[in-house]
């Protein structure tokens, strides 16, 4: 289940309006058989409202891309014999699970969406206006006045998606994650021996024992300074917000296993220090390149706050006891 690179959208500004309300009627009763009757005008329909709803089936913010500006439609105005306008249809925008909604000005977070087909109003449309039939009383007879519908209501909006997955991968580029993810999933991300192969978060469905599966997403790979900006930067950070368990990937021929990581770490702290309290494991990717003796002292040196495991995605290596300790850590 591959996002393609040229599709994926994970982030649109829009503006949208909602429908104005009708205005409510002043209007008499008038028929063959009553020359001045009393009122009877009807109120006017409520303006649509601009809806978010949720589609399990969508998985980029393209359609929206091109749609900057979304209207809504007002409502009717009401009418005679207490004849009720026409309530304005609302504007749905569907988009992926995952997806935030912000206000531009204040950056403010005002829901997120997580549920198909759950919807969230972004702009309510404005009331009708009570026709002039409410207005009647015993002092006021013929009143002829009638409320006008509640004006539109229009801003500007962050729609921002975050990958829903059971679990992100996380390591610095040319780490092995696409290649993880190519060999224990569907997934066909792209893959070569140079930094930023993987542009978008690729996401696949793993298999596991008895028609059991969890969802694994490769997010781009993670540079030092990526909180400040850096490389791809804060742009992907966010997607490893969604994911109950953090795999770590650190090749066995790094430098420093243990400094890498700890590099890793320091990243997502500085974005966002709550990622700090998921579940963690440490992947020593590409370690077919290892015998048993150096396995061991690698192993001395390894950080002993995390479960670490030895995988090499090329030679099939500790792939079943990854996707068991995977399962373990999402089921605790």
């Amino acid at each position: 289940m591959k996002v393609k690179n040229s599709n994926f959208v994970d982030y649109v500004k829009i503006f949208c309006r909602s429908g104005k309300g009708g205005a409510g009627s002043t209007h008499f009763l008038r028929d063959r058989t009553t020359a001045k009757g009393g009122p009877d005008g009807g109120d006017g329909g409520r303006g649509g409202h601009i809806i978010i709803q949720g589609n399990e089936q969508m998985w980029t913010l393209l359609h929206l891309k091109y749609q900057k500006h979304l209207f809504a439609e007002h409502g009717g105005s009401g009418s005679g014999n207490n004849r009720i306008g026409k309530d304005g249809e609302s504007k749905i925008l569907q988009v992926p699970l995952g997806t935030v909604a912000k206000h531009v000005e204040t950056g403010e977070v005002l829901f997120e969406i997580t549920d198909h087909n759950e919807e969230k109003i972004l702009l309510e449309g404005g009331k009708g206006g009570k026709g002039n039939v409410h207005f009647k009383s015993s002092t006021n007879q013929t009143p002829r006045y009638a409320q006008p519908g509640i004006d539109s209501h229009e801003d500007w909006f962050i729609l921002e998606l975050k990958v829903l997955a059971d679990v992100g991968l996380v390591g610095f580029p040319n780490a092995g994650k696409s290649t993880l993810l190519s060999v224990i999933s569907a997934a066909k991300p792209e893959i070569a021996n140079y930094p930023f192969t993987t542009l978008v978060p690729n996401l696949g469905i793993v298999s596991y024992r008895e028609d059991r599966s969890f969802i694994m997403a490769d997010i781009p790979g993670i540079i030092e300074g990526a909180a400040e900006g850096k490389g791809l930067g804060l742009r992907f950070l966010r997607h490893i917000e969604r994911n109950s368990t953090l795999l770590f990937l650190v090749p066995a021929d790094s430098n420093d296993i243990a400094k890498e990581y700890h590099i890793l770490l320091g990243e997502l702290e500085k974005y966002n220090p709550e990622l700090l309290d998921k579940d963690k494991i440490l992947a020593i990717s590409k370690s077919d390149m290892l015998d048993d003796e150096l396995k061991e002292e690698i192993t001395k040196e390894l950080p002993t706050d995390i479960e670490s495991i030895f995988i090499s995605s090329v030679a099939q290596q500790g792939l079943v006891e990854l996707k068991d300790l995977i399962w373990k850590k999402l089921n605790a």
